[in-house]
């Protein structure tokens, strides 16, 4: 029997796919717009005070950008030479091992490991994206999907998932993960748990995220409940922090060397307390001279902001008892702030994924949605310039 498909049934069908087409529309279009915005921006400063890193620039201006600039030089050195920790002024193992991991098996197929890297932040932005807007069409409706994807790749430091930054792989795996949680796919969740944990330290937080998402359904008088074994998906993330550090161990003889590694950068675990108290001290002369004359550590202020911004609507998410999603996002905040730094906040803020169905569902009301645009796009153009030109933006 011959089955007739025609162009209009094809057609049809991709209409219906929106998961998959409004994401890739929306991802092309904004990074289109920051590849022109860091191509235009990246020969208007000259700054020659570059960072001791592994940094290598190429003849491509908008490869040097996303593949040349801060951390990047890290991922490179350690996808290219392996880690190093004893007598460098910046130890590369404060970097977790996942992301140079497959950098440098796709860099023996495309023939360089900063290409590879490339391709796999940009891959895994699309692929995270595409899941985001399916799990947030599945609870919140499509409107709230498709703002939720256009806030969150507009949001200010986005840009950091078109380069060779760890930020896409955790927010594919750890946006996976929940995903997966949700459709009862524990087996799954469970490895992307653990891979996110393998990703970032911040990959932890997947495991209280899941187990609340367990509480969640099982709580509820459904045929559908998840067994308890699908607690175990939970208790299998801390395996990926556990494995880096039995590698560490083996090689270095010390398996917090991610930890102790850190302290290079003045990364030390200590409380945000402490952090903030040194942020609001009254500096010489007051607070009035001190930004008059230019004193004032606007980044930090800045940083600051997004901290807040994100704690406030992770209580929000807690208030509407949506558990798994407040608990990532107040206990990223919380990690990231106990850090003994507010430097990079604002893009550890960016992988609190859950805040942008939050922020999309306010976004049904057009002052709102225009408000949260046009501050968003603002400050993207804003910082992709800057990190074009070799400044510290997160």
């Amino acid at each position: 029997m011959q089955t007739n498909f025609s162009q209009a049934d094809w057609w049809a069908q991709v209409r219906k796919a929106r998961w998959l087409w409004v994401p890739f529309l929306v991802f092309a279009s904004t990074r289109l717009g920051i590849l022109l915005v860091a191509y235009l921006a990246a020969g208007l400063f000259i700054d020659s005070s570059l960072p001791p890193y592994h940094l290598r620039g190429t003849e491509n201006i908008l490869v040097d950008v996303f593949g040349s600039r801060w951390d990047t030089g890290f991922y490179v050195s350690i996808a290219e030479e392996g880690y190093r920790y004893q007598g460098v002024p910046l130890p590369s193992v404060a970097f977790f091992p996942l992301y140079p991991l497959m950098m440098r098996t796709l860099g023996v197929l495309v023939g360089d490991v900063l290409i590879a890297g490339i391709v796999i932040s940009n891959s895994a932005l699309l692929l995270a994206t595409m899941l985001f807007y399916r799990l947030a069409d599945e609870g919140w409706g499509q409107a709230v999907a498709e703002r939720t994807i256009w806030y969150f790749l507009i949001f200010p430091t986005a840009f950091f998932g078109t380069a060779v930054y760890s930020e896409s792989l955790f927010l594919l795996v750890a946006i996976g993960a929940l995903y997966a949680a949700r459709r009862g796919y524990w087996v799954v969740a469970a490895l992307l748990g653990i891979a996110s944990a393998l990703t970032r330290f911040m990959g932890l937080i997947v495991a209280p995220m899941l187990l609340a998402e367990w509480w969640m359904q099982h709580k509820q008088s459904t045929k559908s409940q998840p067994s308890w074994i699908a607690l175990l998906a939970a208790a299998a993330v801390p395996l990926g922090t556990l494995a880096y550090a039995a590698y560490l161990e083996r090689v270095f003889g010390d398996p917090l060397a991610f930890v102790h590694g850190a302290a290079a950068w003045a990364r030390q675990p200590q409380s945000p307390l402490l952090t903030l108290t040194r942020l609001l001290q009254t500096p010489d002369g007051g607070w009035w001279p001190a930004l008059l004359a230019g004193y004032i550590h606007l980044d930090n202020w800045l940083d600051f902001s997004f901290v807040l911004m994100f704690l406030a609507l992770g209580l929000v998410l807690l208030y509407q008892q949506r558990w798994s999603e407040g608990i990532f996002v107040t206990l990223g905040v919380a990690v990231a702030l106990s850090s003994g730094l507010l430097m990079s906040q604002r893009r550890y803020m960016w992988v609190l994924f859950p805040a942008f169905v939050l922020l999309a569902q306010w976004g049904k009301r057009p002052w709102v949605d225009r408000l949260i645009s046009l501050v968003s796009l603002l400050l993207l153009g804003v910082f992709t310039a800057l990190f074009a030109n070799n400044y510290w933006v997160g």
